[in-house]
């Protein structure tokens, strides 16, 4: 539920921008700025999420301030008439996206470790199915016409489905050359779209407090209330006896400090006595991601863009179906991974992708004159790239031993290249062309494989545990307090 909360957030702001920036009063320009402010700001909370990962109480009480915070937020965004007010409360939304990011990868992780690839892809799957609710419940409010009323209202009108479509989830486009009035009367009725989206939210805090209220981590309700599960039940049936064993427990080595926030990964305290192996398979993780993630940032912010210009020059209304299409089919790939991770390992499943991306962006060249081949070129990049994430965290988690700082690493990493191949592609596309898009496609997706193919051999130069580890092997190592696992 918080991770529908995350994705009915993130995909809200490109459909309603034009009507924010009529309720501001701002030119395209400074609202464009609102994009970077929440961006930075999810970033930022991925970073500092697993500051809270002490203790589930912790980390159920940052989900649901977290969760409450975003219902907030759509309540006050249609009280927000100052671009740059409208730029704070969207950094806290942020802020409140990157937290649950993090800590809802962090904990399931946690709780099913090598049974924690099947509730990845359930928890990514909602993040496509509430990035595709949020825009529907938009588009009735959204103006036809220019939302300031003003003598130029006529001609700046020919221009509004241009722009909307090149304000698809995630990046703005280059907006700079279109010239809308910024003084008139304001009419616009995307409040309404802003509070249904609070209502609609505001289910997942109540459900969040709920379960902490059921666990007994309320400070005031913690009388008459039972566990929903026990913490063996959580950590999959783990037999009670092992408990009695803690005391002759392996102390896990140094550098196996569990799931930190970034700032807590790179103290030199967890280095000391870690193998080069240990660095490499979060460095090449966390490349991979840079690599898938940030595709999907750039494919989906400028696929419109690719597709108006030669040699394709599809109509606008046909193209801006492209956006649209590209996730959906990432939110019907999350659906499918679901039962096809049963079957199927992490380490196979990220293969398949990476793959399938340097194929599909290889035909995507080669079919460059074909209109039908870009839409069905875009929805195979959304299948291959739709599992990549939580295929990925699974893996790196295993390879770890579910020791690492693998978690905070990789969704750190995914959300730099989502931001840094954006701005790339951008500069390269208004320097070299439309074509430079599918290019800098392919050179990101052959990067990919090859830092797959590195951590691939890191995985194989890593130690494997040894039998006097049994002890801290991971089904065992759920139970133990110092990871802090099922502190209450």
């Amino acid at each position: 539920s918080v991770f529908f909360s995350f994705g009915l957030c993130i995909a809200f702001l490109g459909p309603t921008l034009l009507d924010l920036r009529c309720q501001t009063q701002s030119s395209l320009s400074q609202i464009t700025w609102v994009f970077f402010s929440q961006q930075f700001c999810l970033l930022l909370g991925s970073c500092l999420g697993g500051v809270f990962k002490r203790t589930l109480a912790q980390s159920l009480f940052a989900l649901f301030a977290s969760s409450l915070a975003i219902s907030l937020v759509f309540a006050i965004i249609p009280l927000c008439h100052n671009v740059v007010v409208l730029a704070v409360v969207m950094a806290v939304a942020g802020l409140a996206m990157g937290c649950i990011d993090t800590i809802s990868n962090m904990q399931l992780v946690k709780i099913y470790q090598k049974d924690s690839a099947i509730f990845l892809q359930a928890l990514h799957f909602f993040v496509g199915f509430g990035a595709l609710l949020s825009p529907l419940i938009a588009d009735p409010f959204l103006s036809d016409t220019n939302c300031i009323l003003s003598n130029s209202t006529a001609n700046a009108s020919s221009n509004l489905p241009h722009i909307r479509k090149s304000l698809v989830p995630h990046h703005p486009g280059n907006l700079s050359h279109y010239d809308l009035p910024m003084k008139g009367m304001v009419v616009t009725r995307v409040s309404y779209a802003f509070w249904i989206m609070a209502l609609i939210n505001l289910p997942v805090p109540i459900a969040v407090f709920f379960l902490l209220y059921k666990e007994r981590m309320v400070p005031c309700f913690n009388g008459s209330s039972h566990p929903l599960l026990s913490a063996d039940e959580l950590a999959m049936e783990t037999r009670p006896a092992e408990k009695e064993d803690l005391s002759t427990t392996v102390q896990r080595p140094p550098h196996a400090g569990g799931h930190d926030d970034l700032f807590s990964c790179c103290q030199s305290k967890n280095f000391r006595g870690a193998s080069y192996t240990y660095f490499a398979v979060h460095i090449t993780g966390a490349l991979v991601l840079f690599m898938t993630d940030g595709i999907v940032g750039e494919y989906s912010g400028f696929i419109y863009s690719y597709a108006v210009e030669e040699p394709l020059s599809v109509v606008h209304k046909v193209a801006g179906y492209l956006p649209s299409l590209f996730w959906g089919f990432i939110t019907l790939g999350r659906l499918i991974s679901i039962p096809v991770s049963y079957r199927m390992k992490p380490a196979t499943m990220v293969f398949i992708n990476v793959v399938g991306v340097l194929i599909t962006f290889l035909l995507l060249l080669i079919f460059s004159y074909s209109v039908v081949f870009l839409f069905v070129g875009t929805a195979s990049l959304g299948l291959f790239l739709s599992s990549t994430f939580p295929s990925m965290l699974a893996y790196t988690e295993d390879i770890l031993q579910y020791k690492g700082c693998a978690t905070t690493v990789l969704v750190t990493g995914a959300g730099i290249g989502e931001m840094v191949l954006q701005l790339l592609v951008g500069s390269i596309i208004h320097d070299q062309g439309s074509y430079s898009f599918l290019v800098c496609g392919m050179i990101f997706g052959g990067l990919a494989f090859t830092f797959y193919a590195f951590l691939l051999f890191f995985h194989r130069m890593y130690p494997k545990p040894s039998s006097d580890m049994d002890g801290a092997s991971p089904d065992k190592a759920a139970v133990m307090d110092d990871t802090g696992q099922y502190q209450r």
